[in-house]
């Protein structure tokens, strides 16, 4: 059975990396063969120089995503049938007393070494790529800084989780899932509390929006809306990068609005407005909810999925591990975290059509909310300034983009503005 398993395993493998390969390949050449002409529904409003920007930005992050995708599969391969993860477990069974610090131990020596191998590809994707084109404002004290406080946020919370996850594999029996699941629920959304009041400053400083036209019309908005005061905030977002942003966060009385500060430097009031309605879309039809529950579901699928594993001795085996560490909690939830993602990419499709929907009916709430005209152009202004490409490859977008093809969703607005006219001033 085990080398049944393996064997499929090497042909899921072998896929996993032609299509990764194949979807690349196709990006890069549909942008190329657009490159020389902008897409006649943006010919009046982006000029021929920046969309070739934003062609060369696309194909620019193609080769790092080759060498990305090399690293991971030469990962995949060192701790399974490399004998990586195997030699791991004897170095922190001889080196622990007890079964938590050796189970905590080898999963924080797997993050690690994963971190290790992303520290080159990110310096290289911040201070080369993004720097070639502009958005980098990020010096390398800073990264560094900010490298810092992601490990020791992952010693102080993320091991003590892992502990109790863990202790629960161990202690609750049969059904161990349901506990563990009902563990990631509640510590997920204590995050979402948590993270912008007390996680966020870590990074960014976040000061209340002036007053002005800006605050006066997200105030106006929010009042049409029914979404009673909200705390307004600007993120100094332009210490890391160029690229501009807003978002929602947090529950209760966490909640908040996040400005970047590039954002409100790029945009006029009444484009700012139209942004923040889109978001307020999302908040109207509970899309932040629904994904919350989407992620639960699938998390519960997947413990239960572990579960079946978790006594198999041909699970272990078969990706180069003892067979006779079958029920070893903390071996079993590295080895599955290494397979899911050659399974989970063929989810992204699913994934990312319902995440359009969302956005399609977010643009919608703003185009009767605010103006669809002057979300039009905060996008068109967006897309220029983020260097996003109008011209990905179908098949690739469907995998990767989260969000509809800027023609699609423009033409979609284009339609909305004619049925809802913006007021005279927006």
């Amino acid at each position: 059975m085990s080398e049944l398993f393996r064997d499929v395993l090497i042909a899921v493998l072998l896929s996993y990396i032609l299509l990764r390969i194949v979807l690349l390949t196709r990006q890069a050449r549909c942008v190329a063969a657009h490159r020389d002409a902008v897409p006649a529904a943006f010919a009046e409003r982006i000029t021929l120089a920046a969309h070739q920007r934003a062609a060369d930005y696309a194909r620019g992050k193609i080769p790092l995503e080759y060498v990305a995708l090399g690293v991971e599969v030469g990962y995949f391969l060192a701790l399974t049938w490399g004998g990586g993860l195997q030699a791991l477990h004897v170095f922190w069974l001889a080196h622990s007393t007890h079964a938590l610090v050796y189970g905590t131990g080898l999963i924080a020596s797997v993050a690690a070494l994963s971190g290790l191998l992303d520290i080159p590809l990110n310096l290289y994707r911040q201070f080369r790529l993004e720097s070639r084109f502009g958005f980098n404002r990020m010096t390398p004290a800073l990264f560094f800084l900010d490298l810092l406080k992601q490990i020791l946020l992952f010693v102080l919370l993320g091991l003590p989780f892992l502990a109790a996850v863990l202790w629960l594999m161990q202690a609750m029996g049969e059904y161990w899932w349901f506990y563990v699941w009902l563990a990631w629920m509640s510590f997920n959304l204590l995050m979402f509390f948590a993270y912008p009041l007390w996680i966020a400053p870590l990074f960014n400083k976040f000061t209340p929006l002036a007053d002005g036209e800006v605050k006066t019309r997200v105030q106006a908005l929010l009042q049409r809306g029914n979404f009673g005061k909200r705390e307004l905030f600007v993120m100094d977002g332009s210490r890391r990068s160029s690229h501009g942003n807003a978002y929602f966060t947090g529950f209760g009385k966490a909640r908040r609005i996040v400005f970047f500060d590039t954002l409100l430097e790029r945009l006029t009031p009444p484009q700012v407005e139209a942004v923040l309605a889109h978001e307020l879309g999302h908040f109207h039809h509970r899309h932040l909810i629904r994904r919350i529950a989407l992620v639960f579901i699938f998390s519960l699928g997947f413990l239960v999925l572990l579960g079946q594993l978790l006594f198999a001795p041909w699970f272990f085996q078969g990706l180069g591990v003892d067979a006779a560490q079958s029920g070893n909690a903390a071996l079993a939830l590295v080895l599955f975290s290494l397979i899911m993602p050659l399974f989970a990419i063929l989810l992204g499709p699913a994934v990312h059509h319902l995440s359009r929907r969302d956005e399609f009916q977010a643009d919608a709430y703003a185009a009767r909310a605010s103006s669809a005209d002057a979300l039009i152009a905060a996008l068109i202004r967006l897309y220029e300034d983020n260097a996003a490409t109008l011209t990905p490859d179908p098949l690739y977008s469907c995998f990767y983009d989260s969000h509809p093809p800027a023609i699609v969703r423009i033409t979609r607005l284009m339609a909305l503005a004619t049925a809802n006219p913006a007021p005279p001033d927006a």
